[in-house]
């Protein structure tokens, strides 16, 4: 099957996909089925590592890491990638383009992780302060729905900053050069930069309450339609999903494992961003629909989304019994 085919895959190769994942069909993932799963930040990676699930997976689980959704979807265009890890807004801008890549596992966070960052000398102490400003635009990843929404809330809209298009890798240089007044970052760049170079977040009370930090794991369809894999896939999201509740119960494990041993963050530093870092908790299709459906109508009247979308296109339920039996 050819590159675009797959991707383009219609209910047809997803009912196949669905029957495999469900049971019927199902065939034990063996020691030679290999599964290349897009990371960021080493987040899962060091998840299974630290939880001890990595050392249960019997099949061939590379961990490839990339810096944001846009650099992933071209990976997973040239057939590189089986599965990813992603934002929330990467899976519609794919369906906007014209790509199948049906999501198989959401997880999120009640509280917002992005953060709209300033340099030190922009004056921004409010929202409505955005106007004019050189802002940071990544498209096609969650900073961009994250962004519009929080222009929305001031009153203004894209048109209304001078948006500087960059990738998720530049953002940090961007703000030490003051290329760009603003920035939306997460963790733990936001700690590491207000202590290197004093960026500020810009104030904003509701910030962290509107948005939760919603992230998502889509597959290629040949993908899951691969009984191997798709047996491989059920077996990496119960770990992986065991994985992220281990981090929930072992907070102070999990904090010096990730953020003190491999971020290299200060204790104080540490105890900061996990007094407000919300607990992982994974959803099924159905529970993740309404938050997807907001972002899709947040990127639509916003002019970034060329057509309205429904929801429900972005997900497949196979693997939900997956996700509730061991979250």
């Amino acid at each position: 099957m050819d590159k675009r085919r797959f991707l383009l895959a219609g209910p047809a190769l997803l009912a196949v996909a669905a029957m495999g994942a469900s049971g019927a069909a199902r065939a034990a993932a063996d020691a030679k089925t290999k599964l290349v799963v897009a990371d960021q930040s080493e987040l899962i990676r060091h998840l299974l590592d630290a939880s001890g699930e990595r050392k249960k997976v019997g099949f061939q689980l590379e961990l490839p890491n990339f810096a944001g959704g846009p650099a992933i979807f071209e990976a997973i265009r040239a057939g590189a990638l089986d599965m990813a890890y992603v934002g929330d807004t990467p899976p519609i801008q794919a369906r906007a383009a014209g790509v199948n890549l049906p999501i198989v596992a959401t997880f999120t966070r009640a509280r917002a992780e992005y953060r709209l960052v300033q340099h030190a000398g922009a004056g921004v102490e409010r929202l409505s302060d955005l106007r004019g400003k050189r802002v940071s635009y990544v498209e096609g990843s969650g900073r961009q729905v994250f962004l519009i929404e929080a222009l929305n809330r001031a009153g203004l809209t894209l048109k209304d900053v001078t948006l500087v298009h960059l990738r998720v890798a530049e953002l940090n240089d961007a703000l030490r050069a003051r290329a760009v007044d603003v920035a939306t970052l997460a963790e733990p760049h936001v700690t590491r930069l207000s202590k290197q170079i004093g960026v500020r977040v810009v104030p904003d009370p509701l910030e962290r309450q509107l948005l939760p930090s919603t992230s998502y794991i889509y597959a290629r369809p040949d993908v899951l339609a691969d009984p191997q894999k798709a047996e491989a896939i059920r077996e990496f999201l119960a770990s992986f999903v065991r994985a992220g509740r281990w981090s929930n119960t072992h907070r102070k494990d999990w904090g010096q494992h990730y953020f003190r041993n491999f971020q290299r963050l200060d204790a104080e530093s540490v105890a900061a961003i996990q007094a407000v870092q919300a607990p992982l908790e994974f959803q099924t299709a159905a529970e993740a629909l309404p938050h997807h459906q907001k972002l899709i109508d947040i990127l639509h009247s916003a002019g970034s989304l060329p057509q309205h979308l429904d929801a429900k296109g972005s997900f497949l339920a196979s693997y939900d019994g997956v996700i509730v039996a061991n979250r």
